[in-house]
């Protein structure tokens, strides 16, 4: 069937398709941008050569490829994957036509071995979507700064969409991504299957598909000891779906979204302690989850109702190590306050070593620590900073240290504040600084403490922009083991810009810098690869545990450290094949 829903990037209420979606029933679709970068002649007589009927072969998960550009260096004949019992995994085929194609469909077979079956569920196939982006031109990767007046519009395909059955206009190209999950109880063995394409069963080409399961088994990721820190934006969720913030339908709608990401193993709930901590760097402002009160004689009362709710729902999908609350020191330093005697909301400047800072401060941090401790949530409570000065850390930490030294702190550190605040449980080291020692690791981890790295609009690369090659996202669990870190944090999971399946760019980000996935519950090609490096990082770990000679990976892990992580001229892509060859070499054992 074919739709019609987008005019000039706006979504109509009218568009809407019954889609295959375990966790909704209908779902938004759109019509996609037209690409602005013009094709050569050349490229243009290829899709004569292509011809009308409806081509099929596999691709390779690590590369994005063009709509408007017939497809080259596909893959083999067969999709080769090694995969653990309970791993997902993923494959990437690309569908492309000098015709129109209507009704296109891609089904998976069971999975056949010699001695069992396993059947066709235990694989997805979703059409990648198309979205405006930026180039990565070398202006932008060698100054490693953003720049949109040196960074022309592209096309990129990210978003895996729920539609089973998709419309191809003529001369385009359409990748699909077939997500496995192996079960746990699967028996080790080679298992062949058939990705069978067709439109409205007519043209059936036929993609063989060999998965082989080795005998080991990836824990759920609720067990997982990776510590994925990627920040949630609530209100964002409520924007994109036309709801209101905190009501019913509001929390009933976070907990898809939130879902996939408790999947990929993340370990902290991202909270707000005031207004807005970030003063409205995303297209939509944190709403506050605790509403302050200041009453005519001078005391103070605190309203968590929200802030309780959302850390329960949360708590409910296993996400459960972390509570990080944003923050006594956001970015303006502002804060807000129902004044009684006033009978209006008030905003005050409260900067870190002022008068006003430990005065307004102090009465908060009191209350929260009774209410936390009431909730049972206070020992993995932490009040978190984001890139704050060590001035202005020491000032918060002196007013925390005074008024509820039982709580933690965490901080996104660009200034080696660690190494003066021994105290934080959770510290994040940007990426592009100096790497954490492993003594300094090893020190906090026999406190219970956390070290992770981040990254954010910077470095280029590696990153997880929308128009990054997605390998980047799976270098992260490579780049986390290679260094012993205990895991990442990224800015953010869903700070959606106004329409981001149309468009992934905003401000002055790099498109897709602010969100992973996208609304309605719908995944991305670079988040599934990055949950792909968290199970390399999982995996690695665990064969250590089990005593068995991980050498091979060894040797590719100081080939790693070896290599400038940030330097895209380097041949990141060829040591990433070789490092997921180790692995696979080793998990053979």
């Amino acid at each position: 069937m074919r739709t019609i829903a987008k005019l000039g990037g706006l979504l109509s209420a009218a568009a809407l398709l019954v889609a295959c979606s375990s966790d909704y029933q209908k779902v938004r679709t759109f019509i996609e941008a037209a690409d602005p970068v013009a094709l050569t002649a050349a490229e243009t007589a290829r899709w004569t050569e292509a011809g009308t009927g409806l081509n099929a072969a596999w691709a390779d998960t690590d590369f994005r490829y063009s709509r408007s550009k017939v497809p080259s260096a596909l893959g083999a004949e067969t999709f080769r994957i090694t995969a653990w019992k309970g791993e997902r995994a993923s494959a990437q085929l690309i569908l492309w036509s000098g015709a129109a194609k209507d009704g296109v469909e891609c089904k998976v077979s069971d999975f056949r071995s010699d001695d069992a079956v396993l059947p066709a569920d235990i694989a997805q196939t979703r059409f990648v979507r198309y979205t405006l982006s930026d180039q990565l031109v070398p202006e932008f990767m060698e100054s490693s700064h953003y720049r949109r007046d040196v960074t022309p519009a592209a096309l990129s395909g990210d978003m895996l969409d729920s539609l089973s059955r998709f419309d191809m206009d003529a001369r385009t190209a359409r990748p699909v991504w077939v997500s496995m999950h192996v079960p746990e109880d699967a028996p080790a063995g080679i298992y062949k299957a058939d990705v069978t394409v067709s439109h409205h069963g007519k043209g059936k080409t036929v993609l063989p598909l060999e998965l082989e399961v080795v005998d080991h088994v990836l824990p759920a990721p609720e067990d997982w000891t990776y510590y994925l820190d990627l920040w949630q934006h609530p209100a964002s969720v409520a924007r994109a779906q036309g709801l209101k913030v905190w009501s019913d339908e509001h929390f009933e709608a976070l907990v898809p979204v939130m879902k996939r990401l408790a999947e990929a193993g993340q370990k902290v709930i991202t909270a707000t302690l005031n207004k807005d901590p970030w003063n409205h760097q995303c297209y939509d402002g944190y709403v506050p989850m605790i509403t302050w009160t200041r009453h005519k004689d001078g005391s103070w009362s605190y309203d968590y109702t929200v802030f309780d709710r959302w850390v329960q729902l949360m708590l409910d999908l296993g996400i459960d190590r972390s509570i990080n609350c944003y923050s006594m020191v956001p970015w303006n330093c502002e804060l807000e306050y129902m004044d009684e005697a006033e009978g209006e909301v008030v905003t005050v400047k409260a900067e870190p070593g002022s008068p006003i800072f430990p005065k307004i401060w102090a009465p908060f941090l009191k209350d929260f620590k009774k209410h936390l401790e009431a909730k049972g949530w206070l020992p993995f409570t932490n009040i978190a900073m984001d890139e704050r000065s060590p001035e202005a850390m020491k000032a918060a930490a002196d007013v925390l240290m005074a008024n509820a030294p039982e709580m933690g702190f965490a901080l996104a550190d660009n200034h080696a504040s660690y190494k003066k605040f021994t105290m934080m449980r959770d510290v994040c080291v940007a990426m592009r600084q100096s790497v954490v020692s492993q003594e300094d690791i090893d020190m906090r981890r026999e406190k219970g403490f956390y070290t992770t790295f981040y990254i954010c609009c910077s470095p280029s690369f590696p990153n997880t922009f929308s128009t990054s090659q997605p390998y980047e996202s799976e270098i992260m669990g490579w780049y986390n083991v290679a260094y012993d870190y205990d895991g990442m944090l990224r800015w953010a999971y869903n700070s959606w810009p106004s329409d981001p399946q149309y468009d992934s760019r905003y401000g002055g980000w790099m498109s897709g810098d602010t969100y992973f996935v996208y609304p309605y519950n719908r995944s991305s090609v670079r988040f599934e690869k990055l949950i792909d490096g968290i199970e390399v990082a999982e995996k690695i770990r665990q064969l250590r545990r089990e005593g068995v000679d991980t050498a091979p990976v060894e040797k590719v892990l100081e080939k790693i450290r070896a290599t400038e992580i940030t330097d895209y001229t380097q041949p990141w892509h060829e040591i990433i094949v070789e490092a997921r060859a180790a692995l696979d070499e080793v998990s053979r054992k």
